[in-house]
Order: structure tokens, then C-alpha cells, then sequence
């Protein structure tokens, strides 16, 4: 049932609510007809979002009518895309339309034993995620937050994740925070995704190195020693490189000269030439990653957009194709 309420939208923001942590209206919509936001109680901003789905993708913020039934549209030609048909998520003919909760976002990563969870790090979010779209972009930790705050995360986290019956292994959790204090977004029950986790190292005093994240999880799955290690001393950071526009990804340039940047530790550039690459809100995977290290968060956060101002994407049309089994064309922007 916890796996479950953490695969739906809709159903975590019933836990939520239901176990008195902060949450906005909510609703949730058939796509189509597209229903009328004044006949269903929805007020601006709000949030349009798939009920599945992870990355952000397929979520938007609507201002107004007109903003709202172009989001409504434009999430139901995703959701009916050969791409997503494909795997088979649950209602795909249904959104979750919730109120828009201002403020900055923080990403969570713990470790659950026996119900008791463990904060392994938070992430600041430097760029603010306002919307239209929400595609991420830099994750630094530690956090810049007073520790006031900071503690009342890990207290959010912890009765979210207890809300939600989760009681073992890894999570990774979304929060905003503002003036009437910290708002849970969502809490999947696995480890951060893409390659994020290699912005966290962990110092184990049975290895002469650094672990990573996944050993860290190996070794709490086993039951193993040196699951309750700590993370290092250094600052760090990750950026999920933003995709500039959709189409045909071309060529990639200024690599050796990003790479080269002071503190840079790593920069991965995953996307494959010629392949079709997507924007948010469509998109869903980033072209690469950029990692570094300092002595303070905000040296690592300069050392990042450093290295992407020197990064060049090029990027042509795609003409739209059928997909071959399903005879549909891809979903328009």
C-alpha cells in the first residue's frame, strides 16, 4: 500500500492531507472533455500534472483559464503520445490539478530502518521553480537553510514518509518552503535519480576511500557495517544540464573547456548524437551531468554554471514520424 500511495499523485496528496500535513487543493480532472475551471472549483495559479509520471514531466503551471486549458490540452497530446502509451502507466486519462505552493525547493535524500529514518543529505535548488514548466537544473548540499529550517525538513520528511507506511530503505523527497512553513510535494521510495547519486560521498572508517551512495545502500540492505557513515566534509553539487529546445541533438561543444573548470570533478554528457532529445515538459532526461566539489556551497554552485556557460548544444527539428506499432506521431510542444 506505501509503494503504491508513492506511485500516485493523487493518492499522496490524499495522505497528506489526511495526516494533517500541509497540502494545497487539490483535484482530480478527466483530460478530456477539458473541463471548465469554473464549474470545478479551480483558482489560479495552479499546478496541472499527470498522476504518474516522474522528472517533473507533464507539469505545468496555469495563471489563468486561458493558461489552464492549454496546459490541460497540451498534457492530454503527452499523455496520448506513442512514448508514453507505451509504458503502460495508469490513468493516463486523468490530471491532478492542485493549487501552485510558492517558495524554494529542497530535495531530500534518507535511509529508512525499521521506520526510523536517517537524513543523508538535503539538496538546495538554487534556480527558483516558478513554472511555466519545472524542469531541475543544480542540486547543492549541504543546505544554505538556518538549521531552524533545516530541522523542520527532516521533521516533514519524517511524517511523511511515516504517513505514507514506508519503513525501510532509501527515499528521495521534495519539499517547498515559505512563510507558513514546510510543504511535503512527493516521496519516492528509492534513491535519487540518474547519475545525482555520484554527487554524494559518504566516509567509511573500514575503507580507506569514499563510498558512494549505492555502496552506502548495499551495505544497509545486507546489513552490513558502515551503513550509518556519514557524508563527507567537502560541499558538492550536480547539475541535470538543461535541455535548451527539442529536436535532433547535433553536436555538443566546449566539453574539455567545462571540464577544465575550477572545482569540476566530473562532467558526463549521456544524450547520444543524433538522438531525439525532448524539453520539459515533454522531456524527461536530461543531455548530461555536471559535478563539483568546494569548500562552501556557494563555491560549488559557481563552479557549475561556469562550466555550463561553456557548454553548446546544437540542436535541429525533428520532422514528425509514425511510431511503427502504434501509427501515432509524437507529441507536439
Amino acid at each position: 500500500a506505501a509503494v503504491e500511495a508513492c506511485r500516485s499523485k493523487l493518492r499522496m496528496r490524499e495522505v497528506f492531507r489526511d495526516a494533517g500535513l500541509r497540502a494545497p487543493w487539490f483535484r482530480s480532472l478527466p483530460l478530456t472533455p477539458t473541463p471548465e475551471p469554473s464549474l470545478t472549483g479551480i483558482s489560479f495559479p495552479c499546478v496541472v500534472k499527470p498522476l504518474s509520471l516522474s522528472a517533473s514531466q507533464g507539469v505545468m503551471r496555469a495563471n489563468n483559464r486561458t493558461e489552464f486549458l492549454a496546459a490541460a490540452s497540451r498534457l492530454q497530446r503527452l499523455l496520448e503520445s506513442a512514448e508514453i502509451r507505451a509504458m503502460r502507466e495508469r490513468n493516463l486519462n486523468q490530471m491532478l490539478v492542485e493549487g501552485y505552493i510558492p517558495g524554494r525547493e529542497v530535495a531530500v535524500e534518507g535511509l529508512l530502518t525499521d521506520g526510523v529514518l536517517r537524513i543523508l543529505a538535503i539538496f538546495d535548488k538554487p534556480d527558483p521553480l516558478e513554472g511555466p514548466y519545472f524542469e531541475e537544473t543544480i542540486y547543492v548540499t549541504p543546505s544554505r537553510l538556518p538549521e531552524a529550517t533545516q530541522i523542520d525538513i527532516e521533521k516533514c520528511a519524517k511524517d511523511a514518509t511515516r504517513a505514507l507506511g514506508l519503513t525501510q530503505g532509501p527515499i528521495h523527497a521534495e519539499f517547498r518552503i515559505n512563510e507558513d512553513g514546510v510543504w511535503p510535494i512527493e516521496v519516492a521510495p528509492r534513491p535519487i535519480g540518474g547519475l545525482c547519486a555520484r554527487a554524494l560521498r559518504f566516509c567509511s572508517s573500514e575503507a580507506q576511500d569514499e563510498i558512494g551512495l549505492e555502496e552506502l545502500l548495499f551495505r544497509h540492505a545486507l546489513k552490513r557495517p558502515g551503513s550509518d557513515t556519514l557524508r563527507e566534509t567537502h560541499a558538492s553539487g550536480v547539475m541535470m544540464i538543461p535541455v535548451p529546445q527539442s529536436g535532433i541533438l547535433e553536436s555538443v561543444s566546449g566539453v574539455e573547456a567545462a571540464r577544465a573548470t575550477h572545482r569540476i570533478t566530473e562532467l558526463m554528457i549521456t544524450a547520444r548524437l543524433q538522438d531525439y532529445i525532448a524539453a520539459w515538459p515533454e522531456g524527461s532526461s536530461y543531455p548530461g551531468f555536471l559535478f563539483a566539489k568546494g569548500n562552501s556551497p556557494e563555491e560549488v554552485e559557481h563552479a557549475i554554471r561556469e562550466a555550463h556557460k561553456k557548454l553548446h548544444f546544437r540542436i535541429t527539428p525533428r520532422l514528425p514520424v509514425e511510431h511503427p506499432a502504434t501509427h501515432r506521431l509524437p507529441a507536439a510542444n
